[in-house]
C-alpha cells in the first residue's frame, strides 16, 4: 500500500504552483490603489492609511456572504459574477456610514479544487473591487473534501464564498442617523434585481428548469454596488440616514438607522416594481407583507435626507443612470408601515 499525501487526500499543493499563483497575484494586481503595501502573497496585509487622504479617520468594516444564490450560480455553470455579489454585500453595508472602502478579503471553501470555477469567482470578486474602488489584498482558498458533499456530479462542486471589507471616514462626517427628524423624506434608489437576499425561498417556488432558464439568468443579475453614487450624495449634499435593503427587507432595515421614537411610512405605489418581483409574488402565492419583509422590491439602498435636498439628490444619483424615487416618510409613531 502507497504511502498517503495530503495531495491524495484530496487537496492539492497550491503554493506549489507558479501558474496558478502569478494568475491570482496578476488579478489581485490588478485592484492595487493608493495605500496598499507589500507583496500580494504575503502572511498578511498592509495598509498605509495616511495615503487615504482623511485627516482624522474612523475605521468602518463588514463581512458577509451570497447566501444560497451560489447554487443558482452552480445550476446555471455561471460563476464570473457571484463574485461581484460577493464585494457588493460588503461595500454596500460599508457606505451606510459614509465610509470609503478600502480594502477587500475573500474566502473561497469546497471540498473539490476547480481551478476554472475559482478563477471564474475571483474575477468577479477582483470586478466588484475596481467598481468600489477598493483593492483585494488577499484572502483564502480552503479546499475540504468530505466536508462539502454534493450529489450533483454534473455540476461544478459544492462550494461557499465570504468577504470582509474595511474601509474608513473623517469622524466629523460619519453618517448616523441620529439627525432624523420627522418630516424627513425617505429617497429610495433602484435595485438590479433581488440582489442577494431571498434566494432560499426563490429556489423553492420556482422550478429547476424554470431557473436553468430565463427566469434563472434573471435572479443571477449581480447585486449592484452604491459605492461611487452613494459617496458623491454624502459629498455634495446632507444626508442625514443610509440603509441597505438587505435580508429584512424594508420591516427589519429601516429601523436599524432612524432613531427609536420615529417610524416610516413607505408608500409602495410611488415607485413601479419590476415584473420579476411580481412573477416571484404570484408563483409562491406570496403575500404583499412578506415580499416587502424578505425582498427589496426594487429598491436596493435608501437615503434619509431633508425635503428640500430631494431633487439635488435625484439629479446626482441621474448622473450615475440610477433612478430614485421619494417613497416615503419619516413620521412620530414607531415602527414601518408600507401602504
Amino acid at each position: 500500500m502507497s504511502a498517503w499525501t495530503y495531495e491524495k487526500a484530496g487537496v492539492p499543493h497550491l503554493k506549489g504552483d507558479p501558474a496558478y499563483n502569478r494568475k491570482i497575484a496578476g488579478l489581485i494586481r490588478s485592484t492595487r490603489t493608493p495605500g496598499v503595501c507589500g507583496d500580494t502573497l504575503g502572511f498578511a496585509s498592509l495598509f498605509d492609511l495616511s495615503k487615504t487622504g482623511i485627516k482624522d479617520p474612523l475605521l468602518v468594516a463588514s463581512t458577509d456572504g451570497v447566501g444560497t444564490k451560489l447554487e443558482l450560480a452552480r445550476l446555471l455553470g455561471k460563476h464570473d459574477t457571484i463574485g461581484i455579489d460577493l464585494v457588493a454585500m460588503c461595500v454596500n453595508d460599508l457606505i451606510t456610514s459614509g465610509a470609503r472602502p478600502l480594502f477587500f478579503l475573500d474566502y473561497y471553501a469546497s471540498g473539490k479544487f476547480q481551478t476554472d470555477v475559482i478563477g471564474e469567482v475571483l474575477k468577479g470578486v477582483t470586478e466588484g473591487c475596481r467598481q468600489s474602488g477598493c483593492a483585494l489584498v488577499g484572502g483564502e482558498t480552503a479546499i475540504m473534501p468530505g466536508f462539502y458533499t454534493d450529489k450533483k456530479t454534473t455540476l461544478a462542486a459544492q462550494y461557499d464564498i465570504a468577504g470582509f471589507s474595511v474601509g474608513a471616514v473623517d469622524r466629523r462626517k460619519v453618517v448616523t442617523g441620529k439627525k432624523i427628524k420627522t418630516g424627513d423624506i425617505i429617497l429610495g434608489i433602484q435595485s438590479s434585481g433581488f440582489h442577494s437576499n431571498g434566494y432560499s425561498l426563490l429556489r423553492k417556488i420556482f422550478s429547476e428548469k424554470e431557473l436553468k432558464g430565463s427566469v434563472g439568468r434573471k435572479l443571477l443579475t449581480p447585486t449592484f454596488i452604491y459605492v461611487q453614487p452613494v459617496l458623491a450624495l454624502v459629498k455634495k449634499i446632507p444626508v442625514k440616514g443610509i440603509v441597505n435593503i438587505t435580508g429584512g427587507g424594508f420591516y427589519d432595515n429601516l429601523p436599524r438607522v432612524i432613531p427609536k421614537s420615529l417610524g416610516a411610512c413607505i408608500a409602495r405605489n410611488s415607485w413601479k416594481v419590476p415584473e420579476i418581483f411580481r412573477v416571484a409574488q404570484k408563483a409562491g402565492g406570496i403575500s404583499a407583507h412578506e415580499m416587502y419583509k424578505t425582498f427589496n422590491m426594487g429598491v436596493g439602498m435608501v437615503v434619509i435626507l431633508e425635503k428640500r435636498h430631494v431633487r439635488s439628490a435625484q439629479k446626482v444619483l441621474k448622473n450615475f443612470k440610477l433612478n430614485s424615487w421619494a417613497i416615503g416618510k419619516i413620521v412620530r409613531s414607531s415602527g414601518v408601515t408600507v401602504a
